[in-house]
């Protein structure tokens, strides 16, 4: 059974709430609407500011149903871009983590909110580990699908929403013209906050999985529901447990997405000129 959502009144549905933090998102960021939203992932915040120009931001905190970020390396903020496209991104600097006890509705409420906000696109990033010795640090992997192994889902009632194109051809196409070198694989989403054991990964790398990570599933699933495109960008930041002889540790997370920086900047800064 899922937990309750901490962040949520009683009387709000995770909609209503989703509702009331866009209408608040929108007044503090002095903006009418969104067209896309982007999550940066542990690895990615050194992409900020190649999406555009920044117009506002504001603390997720201040904002209904949000808390700040726990995870170093996640900031605490979300801000309105202005693409080169003349369209208008939702940055959000930081998510929340299945891990941190609040419940699902928690973890995808800030892609619920930027549904609400008007936003049709969704890029979500994150840093993972790789089931292959060939897709080592540094790695950028689109993904082509998931495994949700956390044991629960957003959704809630009759709500049969298909994930056959979860991640966006369309959009993977456009990133494939834009990186041809970029892979396709498929990630897995752990519950954590521990790391997979070596024979968890061998599981995951079993029943196809290529990544093994601990966010982006959950958030897919809820922007399907809400009729977004969904485009996903792996950074790999380690070998998962087995894969490599190495404990894993976060720091290793962090150096490896500050030494793939400038790759990962210039992909975000292409990806917002066609989007």
């Amino acid at each position: 059974m899922t937990p309750p959502d901490a962040t949520m009144p009683d009387a709000a549905t995770p909609d209503d709430l989703a509702s009331r933090a866009a209408t608040a998102l929108l007044a503090a960021l002095g903006i009418d609407r969104a067209d896309l939203a982007v999550v940066l992932g542990s690895g990615w915040s050194a992409g900020r500011d190649a999406l555009g120009t920044e117009l506002a931001s504001v603390r997720l905190a201040d904002l209904p149903g949000f808390r700040a970020p726990v995870v170093e390396g996640h900031g605490g903020e979300v801000a309105a871009v202005r693409t080169v496209t003349d369209a208008v991104a939702l940055l959000f600097t930081g998510r929340t983590h299945l891990y941190e006890g609040l419940g699902v509705d928690a973890v995808v409420h800030g892609v619920r909110t930027a549904a609400a906000a008007g936003a049709r696109t969704l890029v979500l990033t994150n840093g993972c580990g790789s089931t292959r010795t060939d897709w080592g640090p540094g790695t950028v992997v689109a993904l082509r699908d998931h495994i949700n192994l956390t044991g629960t889902t957003p959704l809630q009632g009759p709500s049969f929403v298909s994930m056959s194109d979860a991640y966006s051809p369309r959009l993977r196409a456009t990133l494939a013209a834009l990186r041809p070198g970029v892979p396709e694989g498929v990630y897995v989403q752990f519950r954590g906050p521990q790391y997979e054991t070596p024979a968890e990964v061998e599981y995951a790398r079993r029943i196809g999985g290529d990544l093994v990570g601990m966010s982006t599933a959950l958030e897919t699933i809820a922007a399907r529901e809400k009729g977004m495109e969904v485009l996903g960008l792996s950074l790999v930041t380690n070998l998962a447990a087995g894969v490599s002889a190495r404990p894993l540790a976060h720091a290793e997370v962090l150096a490896a997405g500050a030494a793939a920086g400038p790759q990962l900047r210039a992909l975000l800064a292409d990806l917002m000129a066609v989007l």
